[in-house]
């Protein structure tokens, strides 16, 4: 884990290892401090009990300035450590972010399925932060603590052996009850991360579909469930952080313990059995020793609290950094989509997380170049799961699919998206200008270009009506253009893709069936070559098409003209019959 997430350091492995090196001085020099201190203090005794008559000034000056460049050192050090500190930790979290949206964009639809929205939005950000705040605690306390503790150990067997004994037995146990601590908190804290994931699922999901909330008066069920979902983040939270409470009490607890027995056994040792063994002026340097030994145990009590805080975190990182994407590249891939024809030879397809559900079973098809193909079937029959193994967006489980008599596992994944263009069944607008979203299909495409698509696609009429023409503002999403007019831009920008194979996954449900003859025709006349497949819940999107396929429970139960299904294929008549019963399907 440690290996996989210090992989993005990258640049800011320079300042990640001078931190340590700065920490560790600034820890020298607040142990020499309490040493140099020692001197001062001698001195007075000294004329203070007789042995000298009077102060050496030069001497307390000498020690004092000594102190104070130490403590100029001590502050430099530190101001420069945790200026570095912040920079490697924020360098470290901006990479992690980076390099976790950029495995993303490598996964196929098999590897998406395996998370939430909610969880990877969760991932790229808050644990991305927890992570970012334990390194930096890390490079700066979990090297200065160390250094701390046993310089303070060093020190204090240099004075008083027995003391150190002392401090030692301290020492261990604090870090017993921190081990403890850490030992209990961690499973809380891996669930807390995992109610977040619901908290923002929940956030997310109401967002999105506010207006099915508002249409049908549910705000108050909403509310509840959010309640309850940031009731359960609190919940484990709460139960995490009463056992951290704990440390730093006990820390407390210990150092008070810690200097009673100090002074106890000290002003024995100057005036009790052990008279003269030790000197006031050794007592109260051993004071500050202790602080500073039990100060280094509270450091890195404190460190182990962001490092369990970020454990889960990191791991959910982890996790998403070492997915590698169920699309293996080819050794040798090829560069060039020869033409528009599809074959599909014996395919079976099953999703991933269902392996035990069979979606397509023993497919064989083949579709010519140019040829205009609908798909008829049911819901649940396979139709978008047979269109998404095309484009490659998921690998068949046996058998092959090939496109222009290649199969598409052996071609460079870029070069065959760029050459099947699919409008999906839920349209998707980006935040931007209506010119910006139809770029998305060609990003150097001219103006002229752009008006052409549209005109294709039926959408230059209302895109005219609109303020500011293609430079419209769609907002988020497309919030201000209708489904049917969102259908028709998504259209268009397929179509600006130039492809070779384009796909409809019922993609003009909401246009209105005049307007889905014009496209249709637009399309026969502008772009012959071009091989269209047709997934569409109504018989009049499909019924001129070249050739149509009826699919049952992941098979294919018949493939024929309209007038050829309507005599042989039971499932197409009555599909036709209902329609033509019920006035057709017009959706405006």
């Amino acid at each position: 884990m440690i290996k996989t997430l210090l992989k993005s350091l990258r640049e800011y492995k320079k300042p990640s290892i001078i931190v340590p090196i700065l920490m560790a001085g600034e820890a020298l020099m607040e142990i020499i401090i309490p040493f140099l201190m020692t001197f001062i203090v001698g001195e007075l005794q000294d004329v203070a009990e007789g042995v000298k008559g009077n102060v050496d000034i030069g001497t307390i000056v000498l020690y004092a300035v000594l102190m104070i460049v130490c403590a100029l050192l001590a502050l430099y050090f530190g101001a420069l450590g945790g200026k570095l500190a912040a920079e490697a930790s924020c360098g470290l979290a901006h990479n992690l972010r980076e390099d976790m949206y950029n495995n993303l964009q490598t996964f196929s639809f098999a590897n998406i399925d395996n998370y939430s929205t909610s969880s990877l939005i969760t991932r790229i950000t808050t644990d991305v932060t927890n992570v970012q705040n334990a390194y930096q605690m890390s490079i700066r306390m979990l090297v200065r603590a160390p250094v701390l503790f046993i310089a303070s150990i060093v020190m204090t067997v240099v004075i008083e052996p027995i003391m150190a004994v002392i401090f030692a037995g301290a020492a261990i146990v604090l870090g017993i009850v921190v081990a403890i601590c850490m030992f209990k908190v961690v499973p809380y804290f891996r669930t807390m991360f995992k109610k977040y994931d619901t908290l923002n699922a929940v956030v997310q999901e109401d967002l999105t579909a506010i207006r099915v909330v508002k249409s049908y008066v549910r705000e108050d069920r909403e509310i509840s469930k959010m309640k309850a979902a940031s009731g359960e983040v609190y919940k484990y939270s709460v139960k995490a952080e009463r056992i951290l409470t704990i440390m730093m009490p006990g820390v407390m607890l210990v150092m008070f313990i810690v200097n009673i027995i100090i002074l106890t056994v000290g002003s024995n040792m100057y005036v009790g059995n052990f008279a003269g063994s030790i000197e006031p002026k050794e007592i109260q340097t051993l004071i500050q020793y202790s602080a500073q030994i039990l100060t280094g145990v509270m450091m890195v009590a404190m460190c182990l609290n962001f490092i369990s805080l970020s454990k889960g975190s990191a791991d959910r990182i982890c996790e998403v950094l070492n997915e590698r994407t169920t699309l293996p590249k080819p050794a040798e891939p090829v560069y060039e989509v020869k033409d528009g024809t599809v074959d599909f030879e014996n395919v079976s397809f099953c999703y991933t997380q269902k392996k035990d559900v069979t979606v397509l079973e023993n497919i064989n098809l083949h579709i010519k170049s140019g040829e205009t193909v609908g798909i008829i079937g049911a819901t649940g029959s396979g139709k978008s799961s047979l269109v998404s193994l095309i484009p490659r967006l998921y690998d068949v489980a046996s058998g092959s699919v090939k496109v222009g008599g290649i199969d598409v596992r052996n071609y460079n994944l870029d070069t065959l998206r760029s050459k099947v263009a699919m409008v999906l069944q839920k349209n998707v607008l980006f935040s931007g200008t209506i010119a910006e979203n139809l770029r998305w299909g060609d990003e150097n495409a001219t103006d002229e270009e752009i008006q052409f698509a549209a005109k294709q696609a039926c959408a230059d009429e209302f895109i005219q009506n609109l303020p500011g023409g293609y430079q419209y503002d769609l907002g988020q999403g497309g919030v201000n253009v209708s489904g049917g007019q969102k259908q028709r831009l998504c259209i268009a920008r397929a179509l600006l893709k130039k492809p070779k194979v384009i796909i409809f996954d019922d993609s003009t449900s909401a246009v209105d069936t005049k307007t889905d003859a014009m496209i249709r025709a637009a399309l026969r006349q502008h772009a012959p070559e071009t091989t269209k497949i047709i997934i569409a819940q109504r018989i009049a999107s499909v019924q001129d098409a070249d050739k149509i396929i009826v699919l049952d429970e992941g098979g294919i139960d018949g493939i024929g003209t309209h007038e050829e299904l309507l005599k042989t294929n039971e499932i197409y008549r009555e599909v036709y019959e209902s329609q033509m019963q019920g006035g057709g399907d017009d959706n405006a």
